[in-house]
């Protein structure tokens, strides 16, 4: 008779019942949680990560082995640019958003484990995300994934999210010990690209964008880094921090300081309805500047709004898991389409992008409350209430990784092993 797994979430406890022999066993809530989160590990691993770009992909259209990224773009399809320059909706839409989470939550695992194989996972990563900056020959353009088709093309039009997260957690890998000196050079060259691509492209006539691969404007203002909304404010002198932290060189210091101070007072009210995804971008920025700061009066302020941002995170997680408790099982396991065949598209900007329809809301929910419970724990020291342990440890117990389909498992992940790395959990 198979064994019954019963759940208490009010406990974060799991109680194992061998029914064939009559004896029950305990089992306590850290071995259950890691019990699951090695689950979702496999599952990242093995179903989001395409090896032959080193990347990873953001839904899965199928859960038989060797076909959950079918429905992936042709390199014939990503050479026009179909279904749009951004990739929206086919899958190769987050790839460096993905690639900055994860090093990020490798650097976390390997300060509680100390695993030798995370240095293979990292270094891993680290090429896909080297080859989404240099196979299209643009100096220091974030492209946000690489077409496994033919392993170079790629869309024209990225975003200053994927900067955001790129930039991120390539300081992250840089500051661990992952990382070896060879890897740092390359690291020091590639910040130092993305810098000097923001020194020349974001300036007033441009409206401060970046612009795309082909250095034309984006119609979508997705690229622009200055004059944004206050989730969006602390992206730039980031940037120019990290480059500065890691070259050395004087030019990306007086940038960072040029901006840091009116980036911090512009963060300070971020909209309570921004997703989750946009206030995790506010805060790993925000770590960065804080991180960095010499000054202590601007370093204070950096930490009151960070405190905000977690505090908006708070309400978000507990709306997302509440939202998540009322969707079935099976709504829960759905897979995400073939995107050529959906039967809605919209058009933004003149970019046409295919509409997912109701997995729109369970691919988001899975990563909104991943990307949720993340934020609070990005702060220096974090402390989280006995709530949002609650919260994090239920939703890790109720996710079931081996029939979900987003790619939001990588951030419930991440919130793992950064609570574990900081005694939350």
């Amino acid at each position: 008779m198979p064994k019954l797994i019963l759940k208490s979430t009010s406990g974060l406890f799991a109680v194992i019942l061998f029914a064939s022999s009559g004896i029950a066993m305990a089992e306590s809530p850290a071995v259950a949680l890691e019990k699951k989160m090695d689950q979702a590990w496999e599952v990242a691993w093995g179903r989001f990560f395409h090896k032959d770009v080193e990347t990873f992909m953001d839904y899965l259209s199928s859960y038989e082995a060797g076909k959950e990224q079918a429905h992936l773009p042709s390199a014939e399809e990503v050479k026009r640019q179909y279904p749009n320059p951004c990739g929206y909706s086919t899958g190769m839409e987050d790839g460096m958003i993905l690639g900055g989470a994860m090093l990020s939550l490798l650097c976390d695992r390997f300060a509680v484990t100390g695993e030798e194989g995370l240095r293979n996972n990292s270094a891993q990563v680290f090429r896909g995300m080297r080859r989404c900056v240099t196979v299209h020959g643009v100096s220091g353009f974030v492209a946000r994934n690489v077409c496994p088709d033919d392993g170079k093309s790629i869309y024209i039009n990225s975003s200053r999210d994927q900067y955001t997260h790129f930039v991120h957690g390539l300081w992250k890998y840089y500051h661990s010990p992952l990382a070896d000196e060879v890897t740092k050079v390359e690291i020091r060259e590639i910040l130092a690209a993305v810098a000097d691509r923001m020194i020349e492209y974001v300036t007033p006539e441009n409206d401060y964008d970046f612009c795309r691969a082909d250095g034309k404007r984006g119609p979508l203002g997705i690229c622009r880094m200055w004059n944004v909304q206050a989730h969006e404010a602390a992206r730039l002198p980031m940037i120019y921090a990290v480059a500065w932290d890691t070259t050395g060189k004087e030019n990306y210091r007086k940038l960072w300081r040029k901006y840091a101070a009116e980036a911090v007072a512009q963060s300070a009210s971020p909209s309570k309805n921004n997703p989750a995804y946009a206030l995790l971008q506010m805060q790993i920025s925000l770590e960065v500047l804080y991180q960095l700061e010499p000054g202590q009066d601007l370093k204070e302020k950096i930490s009151k709004v960070m405190k905000n941002v977690s505090t908006l995170a708070e309400h978000r997680l507990d709306h997302s898991t509440k939202r998540i408790a009322k969707k079935s099982a099976g709504e829960m396991e759905m897979l995400g389409p073939d995107w050529r065949q959906v039967k809605e598209w919209k058009s933004r900007g003149g970019y046409k992008n295919p509409q997912w329809g109701p997995y729109r809301e369970i691919w988001h929910l899975t990563r909104e409350a991943g990307e949720s419970a993340l934020i609070p724990l990005v702060m220096d020291k974090p402390s989280i209430d006995e709530v949002s342990k609650q919260q994090l440890g239920d939703l890790i117990l109720q996710t079931d990784y081996l029939h979900n389909s987003s790619c939001g498992i990588i951030y419930h992940l991440a919130a793992y092993w950064k609570a574990r790395r900081y005694k939350q959990l």
